[in-house]
């Protein structure tokens, strides 16, 4: 099968053994498959995989179930999405069954590319981790993103207000549009999200450079996640505030969480979340699909930090 490989901080789609679908996994034929940050560092030579995991680039993927293994419930020719630790940027690939969903009513099998990675990380960590109550408030930060599009419909599903930071005028637009209530262009004016505050949870890719306001953001019992490193790995703070607020600062990371946990997580994201699409409450929010023969591009358009929703690498325009 041809997949496509992380080479000195290029994109080679090169020639790779095809897996072995052993019991209770399944063989999807991709159609597509979403780009995550994760995919830039891994391509760039600054984060791995697990191990054990496909060195091929790809978290997520949608397409039709070529091959069942024996012990589980799929059917070949189910048309699904899979969250993965790598693999997913491939004619084809090999995934713990526990690990797929069923592509949503009213979804595009390239649509389905961007959802599985973008809503597990939004439930794991908002809903599960911190613990959202319904009326609590939420700020996203990169609200704009693959992510921050998920969470924004998400806290609007589930009677959540929240704010967003963003590094455009016309993104904090689209958030707003998403069900954001309000928020900051990041060049105009971080600290004006004071006027917001205070923040039940916040939800952050940023860390350093961000981390003295959020401290200061924080609701009395506020759940700080932090998801990513965009501003760097080193803060100053005032822990007095950590005291005084009884702030849970939670660090989390979804791509090395062993085979159970996902599925777990895969099936509270079935039974709570997917039915959203299906009653019209979530959507697909794919900025743009780019075929694998331009995927040097693709990864361009992500690292360009100026993308509003999911980008998504088309392998098989035959499925779609």
């Amino acid at each position: 099968m041809k997949a496509l490989q992380g080479v000195e901080g290029q994109v080679a789609w090169v020639e790779e053994p095809s897996p072995a679908c052993d019991v209770g996994q399944v063989r999807i034929r991709v159609a597509a498959a979403g780009l995550n940050r994760a995919d830039l560092l891994q391509k760039a030579g600054l984060y791995p995989p697990p191990p054990g995991a496909s060195q091929v680039l790809g978290l997520e993927c949608s397409g039709v179930i070529s091959e069942v293994g024996a012990g589980s419930s799929w059917q070949v020719g189910d048309r699904v999405c899979a969250l993965l630790a790598g693999g997913g940027m491939a004619e084809e690939v090999v995934v713990d069954g526990r690990h797929v969903l069923p592509v949503p009513e009213g979804v595009s099998l390239i649509e389905a590319a961007a959802l599985p990675e973008v809503y597990a990380t939004v439930w794991l960590n908002v809903f599960q981790l911190a613990a959202l109550k319904p009326g609590e408030k939420v700020l996203l930060h990169a609200g704009a993103s693959g992510i921050g599009s998920a969470a924004i419909q998400l806290c609007k599903a589930f009677g959540n207000p929240c704010w967003v930071s963003v590094g455009s005028a016309e993104r904090l637009a689209y958030c707003e549009a998403l069900g954001a209530q309000g928020g900051v262009v990041r060049s105009d004016d971080l600290e004006s999200l004071r006027d917001f505050a205070p923040f039940d949870v916040i939800l952050d890719p940023v860390g350093g450079t961000y981390a003295a306001l959020n401290l200061k953001l924080m609701a009395l019992d506020g759940r700080w996640v932090l998801i990513g490193l965009m501003g760097g790995r080193e803060a100053k703070l005032d822990l007095a505030q950590v005291l005084a607020k009884r702030v849970q600062l939670l660090g989390s990371t979804l791509r090395s969480r062993d085979d159970q946990f996902k599925a777990d997580l895969l099936s509270d994201l079935g039974q709570h979340v997917w039915p959203l699409f299906a009653e019209g409450r979530l959507s697909p929010q794919l900025a743009k699909a780019f075929p694998v023969k331009d995927a040097e591009a693709a990864f361009a358009e992500l690292a360009s930090n100026t993308v509003a929703g999911k980008v998504v690498l088309v392998i098989d325009h035959s499925l779609s």
